[in-house]
């Protein structure tokens, strides 16, 4: 095992940049946490309270420029009207982070362009000393996630725009679904500062930093999922966690909302625990039922489809009245991927009995290793009569069957909902903090090899990385500093903290 790191600067319940939930079982995420700049973890708020936002700038950013992401109906903080014509040029330099924007504004529809400024609470404008640098003097909207007084910028007339409350009432939005890569950012150099610190470094020092900062990865998950634990149910928590991991990359806002509008609780009572009508729920409410009225020349298949909306009928006007669901993307999916045949599995997870809050629960109680197997076992071997043989909800049965959940999906359920649920939910603090090295690799991502080819270099070892808390670790870090621009690496703090940690 890596050598364990010591905090030079102990995050403790009294320091201001803590997370409200620390989960023991992560001790490792204290000295990553000591690293990162105040705005990285969250500010504190005039008078003492500080709200807290487990993303980046960067998550914000790409809001604001991706209509798809950004709320349709803005509002400034006087409750006039907002609508983006153009999100202006993403700032690859120093100074404002969009330059040239053009918004309507108020039911006379003026035109007012400029710059855009993105920060997480609307004090970060004066935090970061933006009043006294020229290059924002064009700045006319300054974007925030948090509501709050007016920042002092500089321009008379700048409009302010907060972003939480309009996002929390987007149908299944989640910050988990922003594919941070995907928006423009400039080439690094060939051997960013962070890299040249980390040729000083062991192997084993090299995988205790991606230890630390895979710890705080699921750290900040499990405060996320306590938040919510208190406001709701802890098993509707993992519900939501759960499809949300179902929908796979491109349908995690689809499944977030079909957990919404479609609560645990409901599921069961409407369902009477019958894993099937269960489905039929799960599908209707989702859009994703076979058409009733086409004739299926295999009468297997119509028996199947006749039985699921046998099932659908009864509720179905209760749930059609209700808000816009996000558009379920099918085109470029897998068959053995499909949503449809997610569904099942999740149908089985919450209904069937051992529901997948109690198997992992009890599973926790196993030596690390055996547990961690159990849930994937349990998670890979979920299987259906009908779909088990079947790409597809109509299509003809296979002579090989196909997994409802397969394995690189299984270990990514696992490690991103599962060990944050239990750790959540405490009492089990030893056996996430055993199993965390015993996690599997959730399968090749981009941003991983990204991250680890800026930090180690054209010729490291992929084996540094091999674990999926040292993966975690690189998504972490990417997220925490890689995301600046090539002008702003030079003042990144990550170097500076990996030279004092190493002399």
């Amino acid at each position: 095992m890596p050598p364990e790191l010591v905090s030079r600067n102990p995050v403790t319940r009294t320091n201001p940049y803590a997370w409200p939930f620390d989960a023991p079982c992560f001790p490792r995420s204290a000295a990553y946490r000591s690293w990162l700049v105040p705005e990285a973890v969250g500010l504190r708020e005039r008078g003492g309270a500080r709200s807290v936002f487990p993303y980046s700038e960067r998550h914000l950013q790409c809001v604001w420029y991706d209509p798809v992401l950004r709320p349709a109906r803005l509002q400034t903080r006087d409750g006039e009207q907002v609508t983006v014509e153009q999100a202006g040029i993403w700032n690859q330099e120093a100074g404002p982070d969009f330059m040239g924007a053009v918004v309507r504004i108020g039911p006379d529809r003026r035109r007012v362009a400029g710059d855009v400024e993105v920060h997480i609470h609307p004090a970060d404008w004066d935090a970061h000393g933006h009043g006294h640098d020229p290059r924002y003097r064009q700045v006319r909207f300054h974007v925030t996630y948090f509501p709050g007084p007016p920042a002092a910028v500089p321009v008379p007339g700048a409009v302010q725009l907060a972003l939480r409350d309009l996002l929390q009432q987007q149908p299944g939005f989640s910050f988990e679904q922003v594919d941070v890569a995907a928006y423009p950012y400039a080439a690094r150099a060939d051997m960013p500062p962070c890299s040249r610190v980390l040729t000083r470094f062991t192997p084993e020092e090299r995988q205790a930093v991606l230890y630390a900062a895979g710890e705080e990865r699921l750290q900040r998950k499990a405060a996320r999922l306590r938040q919510r634990m208190d406001e709701q149910d802890a098993e509707q928590a993992l519900y939501e966690e759960v499809l949300t991991a179902l929908g796979y990359k491109h349908n995690k806002a689809a499944g977030r909302y079909l957990a919404q509008c479609l609560p645990l609780e409901e599921l069961r009572a409407v369902s009477g625990g019958e894993v099937q009508a269960a489905y039929a729920l799960l599908l209707g409410v989702a859009g994703l039922l076979p058409d009733a009225a086409r004739r299926y020349h295999d009468p297997e298949v119509a028996r199947w489809v006749r039985g699921l909306w046998d099932h659908w009928w009864r509720p179905r006007a209760r749930y059609e009245t209700r808000r816009p669901r996000p558009e379920w993307r099918l085109s470029g999916v897998r068959p053995a991927n499909h949503p449809a045949r997610r569904l099942m599995a999740a149908a089985r997870m919450f209904v069937a009995e051992p529901r997948f809050s109690t198997f992992i629960q009890t599973a926790a109680t196993h030596q690390p290793t055996h547990w961690v197997k159990l849930v994937l076992a349990y998670l890979t071997e979920l299987s259906d009569e009908y779909l088990t043989p079947r790409l597809s909800l109509t299509g003809r049965p296979r002579d090989q069957a196909v997994a409802l959940v397969g394995s690189t999906r299984a270990a990514a359920m696992l490690t991103n909902a599962a060990i944050p649920w239990l750790a959540a939910t405490g009492g089990y603090d030893g056996a996430v903090r055993h199993a965390l090295e015993a996690l599997p690799p959730e399968g090749d991502n981009g941003i991983v090899k990204q991250t680890a080819f800026y930090l180690f270099g054209r010729d490291h070892a992929p084996r540094l990385y091999r674990s999926a808390l040292a993966r975690q670790g690189l998504l972490q870090i990417f997220q925490d500093f890689c995301l600046n621009d090539r002008s702003r690496c030079e003042r990144c703090t990550f170097p500076a903290a990996l030279g004092r940690m190493k002399d």
